[in-house]
């Protein structure tokens, strides 16, 4: 199988798949820790998806008032509806203010407050005093925090010289007989070679499967690859039900509006003029959890209540705040508005809707960020050689749903901590293991078959497919009679992979090629999420079920494990949510009601 294509042969320390903001990260700390490092990333680094982060990144530096590590983990805890993994969540709550400040010092202009202070905002679900009262915790650089931390870390990782493979597209782990990781193929588009990396270690951070729904706040390069490589490893996926819509995407382009709008004094209104979010979190009001006011904006439309002549969608009311503080603190929200609404935000109402945008699940990793296989004597057993990070990693500190601006906290502490974790394990200079013989050949397999795949329909079609069931089948509110429907329909469209026909045979720069492997990606992440909340008998967080209201902390407080095979089939087991903290400066934070 290997000898039609040119192969080109790589040895690292580490290799580091994914050029984000966790990506960049881990990358940066294996580099500046004497490790020979490379980044494979499909796209040019600082076009990577974190580019579009906007509303800033959670740390208690207490800047703006007073504010502790402790509260933010309560609020993520509580955020989490309590799936989130305690040990984690403090770890992440604790390392916030170290790695935002080492941020600055490495040059990330975030915006100052009058005394030159690092600016911060309020934010959905971050409160003072244990959720008495919002808190200015999102540390921001205007409304392009994610561009500025892109940038930032991009400049860092080529001071240390790292090495990249831009535009090089991962195909498929490889895979030791012992079950460890030894490496993994890419495909160059430049030029259309093969290349075989030899690594002690792979760390995954390749994002979100954002683009498995119709309409999201992702990229289009948002095609879930690492979990879909992980899958086909014969690895678990975690917690996949759980996908976070964001309120506020604009209403037919479904390009984001940061949440950062509302912290500024943004609100919402229905049709009535009311601001009805009064009514479903009367303390946090507009800025509750993104799950709660998704919900929220999504029964005022089904009541009746929403605006425009199809009362389809909500207003989001900026005008009030002024053209000033508009231009200073939110320029490219306002810009966004412009083009893709249609409307000059210091004027007029943001028609907006809830929008897919970020997913809970993924590869399920410790907090040092290795992956996990579980066994039945051992939940938390690591898989060697493999790590993940950001969102493609379900550490799980986001649990079953996420607060904003905890994404890229996550994104650094966690990139972080796995190059810590990758100087503790690796011996800089050492050769990794050899690889079998032959190794990489199911990776070439794949895109062989792909490539010259001769059926009936075209990738674009089985895509939208997979994209309309899942916006249909697997939304804001769900019931056993739609998901099971959704679990029927999406296997179906799996089963349509068979016809699959790419009509482009070349190597170089070949984007039907590109697709079609997307598209295979994408499906083992839209099976595992159908199947997985079809399962799951609660409401928690950004599963609402209408048939099943209430959280059942019972019977599924825990972590949902989902194995797919080759033929589309989804096996489904469970791990313990992690209860317990790392230390006796906080305690456990026990399930309560969650209300804001």
């Amino acid at each position: 199988m290997l000898k039609p294509y040119r192969i080109e042969d790589h040895t690292y320390d580490v290799v580091v798949v994914g050029a984000g903001g966790a990506g960049l990260r881990a990358t940066l700390g294996a580099a500046a820790a004497g490790l020979k490092t490379a980044c494979v990333t499909k796209v040019f680094p600082t076009r990577s998806h974190t580019v579009a982060a906007q509303g800033g990144i959670a740390a208690s530096l207490g800047n703006m008032g007073e504010d502790h590590w402790q509260w933010h983990m309560y609020d993520t805890v509580k955020g989490s509806d309590w799936l989130g993994d305690q040990d984690a969540i403090e770890f992440m709550c604790r390392e916030a203010n170290r790695a935002v400040i080492e941020l600055e010092h490495f040059g990330l202009p975030f915006s100052r407050t009058e005394e030159g202070r690092i600016y911060q905002r309020p934010f959905g679900g971050h409160m003072r005093e244990f959720g008495k009262a919002p808190v200015e915790r999102a540390c921001a650089a205007a409304d392009r925090t994610g561009h500025a931390m892109l940038h930032t870390l991009y400049q860092q990782c080529l001071k240390h010289r790292v090495e990249f493979f831009i535009e090089y597209f991962a195909i498929d782990l490889i895979m030791r007989e012992d079950g460890s990781c030894g490496g993994l193929v890419a495909w160059c588009l430049d030029d259309g070679t093969l290349h075989r990396f030899r690594t002690h270690l792979v760390i995954l951070a390749t994002g979100g499967y954002g683009r498995t729904y119709f309409s999201c706040t992702s990229a289009h390069t948002c095609t879930g690859d690492g979990n879909g490589m992980v899958a086909r490893a014969g690895l678990a996926l975690q917690d996949m039900e759980f996908v976070q819509f964001h309120p506020t995407g604009i209403y037919g382009a479904g390009c984001l509006i940061t949440e950062g709008a509302r912290g500024e004094g943004g609100y919402l209104t229905n049709s009535e003029g009311q601001r009805f979010m009064e009514r479903y979190a009367p303390t946090a009001k507009d800025l509750a959890s993104r799950d709660v006011v998704s919900r929220a904006m999504t029964i005022e439309i089904r009541e009746g209540r929403g605006v425009g002549p199809r009362k389809d969608h909500i207003h989001l009311h900026l005008e009030h705040l002024g053209a000033d503080l508009l231009h200073e603190r939110l320029p490219g929200i306002t810009e966004t508005a412009h083009v893709f609404a249609g409307v000059d935000a210091s004027r007029q109402p943001i028609p907006v809707l809830p929008t897919v945008h970020y997913n809970m699940g993924g590869i399920p990793t410790n907090y040092y960020g290795e992956a996990l296989r579980p066994t039945a004597g051992d939940r938390d057993a690591v898989c060697p050689g493999l790590m993940a990070v950001g969102e493609a990693a379900c550490v799980s500190v986001h649990g079953a749903n996420r607060l904003g601006c905890n994404s890229l906290l996550d994104l650094v502490v966690f990139g972080r901590a796995a190059g810590r974790r990758a100087a503790e394990v690796v011996e800089a200079g050492t050769p990794p293991p050899a690889l079998a013989k032959g190794a990489g050949e199911s990776a070439v397999a794949l895109l062989d078959k792909v490539r010259h795949a001769n059926g009936g329909r075209l990738t674009a079609e089985i895509r939208l497919d997979m994209q309309r069931t899942m916006q249909n089948n697997c939304a804001v509110f769900r019931t056993a009679e739609v998901l099971e429907e959704g679990c029927r329909k999406i296997d179906a469209v799996f089963a349509s992979l068979s016809d699959l026909r790419v009509n482009d045979r070349s190597l170089v720069w070949n984007t039907d090629l590109v697709e079609a492997l997307e598209l295979y990606n994408l499906m083992a992440n839209a099976v595992t999420t159908l199947h997985s909340a079809a399962a799951r008998k609660e409401s928690r967080g950004a599963h609402a079920r209408e048939d099943f209201a209430q959280r059942d902390d019972q019977n599924w407080l825990k972590h949902t494990l989902a194995w797919i095979d080759g033929k589309g089939k989804v096996t489904l087991d469970y791990r313990p949510v992690h209860l317990n903290t790392l230390s006796n400066e906080v305690e456990t934070v026990r399930p309560v009601a969650r209300v804001y």
